[in-house]
Formats: structure tokens, C-alpha cells, sequence
């Protein structure tokens, strides 16, 4: 393995790690847990399984892999804050989309070489991308992998209290 395909290998087994940690995390969690606020008056756990759903359904379009599959998640989770919506999607659902979201996810990313990771993800222009490479997909992945590692540390605050 050249020095690329370790670099891409160490960011592909950081967002599989975070993917599944949460899958585990709320797969142990009663419905009355997943109801718990992070913090008073803040997102609850179940809001937080429908937001991060919601945002890594949107590296299907950012990475130019194809069309959200849940794009009926982002009104709920997304462009709206948790208690906006008059109802969530059940427990079942959540669960259902979030794994077909990152097992498609994980399905595509496992069959990238370490060129096409670095292509251009589809926030930026061709001639944009010529003065910022880093805006690629490999950048994408990078962030969304924080992003899921940020909430994880709020949810384990949050069972650690109850």
C-alpha cells in the first residue's frame, strides 16, 4: 500500500468507526432514552439519529455519488430545529434510513482509489477547483467524520447522565 492509499485508508476506517459507533450507540437505547435533551431545552437524542442521518445523506450529491436517499429527512433535521416538526419519524424508520445511508455510503467509498477521492466535490466550480483542490471529496468525508465524531461526544454525555 503506496502512501495515498494509507492516507485514504486512515480517513475511510475514522468515518466507519464513527458510523458504527452511533449505529451501536442508539441501537442500546429504549425510546424513552432516545427522548433525553443533550442539554435542557436542546436537541434530543432521537432528533440528533435524524440529523446526522440527514447530513451524511447529503455526501451523495456533495461527493457526486447520486441523489440523497432520504431527502425527506433534511426538512425535519436539518433546516429545521428538534420540537418544529409536529412528529418524527419512528424509532424504525430513523434506524432503517441510517443504515441505508451509510452502507450505500460505505459500499461506494470502499471502491474509491485514492485519485478519485481527490476529485472535486460538487460545492465547487471546475475552474474553482483549479485554486482549491482541497475542496474535494476526500475533504468532504474529513469533515463529515467530525461532524459525527462532535455529536457522538454530546450523546455519550447524555447517557452518562441517565
Amino acid at each position: 500500500m503506496n502512501a495515498e492509499q494509507k492516507l485514504v485508508d486512515a480517513g475511510l476506517r475514522a468515518w466507519k468507526f464513527n458510523a458504527d459507533r452511533i449505529e451501536k450507540f442508539f441501537d442500546g437505547l429504549s425510546d424513552d432514552q432516545l427522548e433525553q435533551e443533550v442539554a435542557p431545552g436542546r436537541n434530543r437524542l432521537i432528533y440528533l439519529w435524524g440529523h446526522l442521518a440527514a447530513a451524511n445523506d447529503g455526501l451523495f450529491p456533495l461527493l457526486r455519488i447520486g441523489p440523497k436517499l432520504h431527502p425527506e429527512l433534511d426538512a425535519l433535521f436539518l433546516s429545521s430545529p428538534d420540537r418544529a416538526a409536529p412528529s418524527l419519524p419512528s424509532v424504525l424508520e430513523i434506524k432503517q434510513a441510517s443504515r441505508d445511508i451509510h452502507d450505500a455510503l460505505w459500499t461506494t467509498f470502499s471502491k474509491w482509489s485514492a485519485s478519485e477521492w481527490l476529485e472535486k466535490n460538487s460545492a465547487v466550480s471546475d475552474a474553482d477547483f483549479v485554486n482549491e483542490p482541497h475542496r474535494n471529496r476526500y475533504s468532504g468525508l474529513l469533515s463529515r467524520t467530525a461532524h459525527m465524531a462532535f455529536h457522538y461526544g454530546q450523546m455519550v454525555l447524555v447517557k452518562a447522565r441517565a
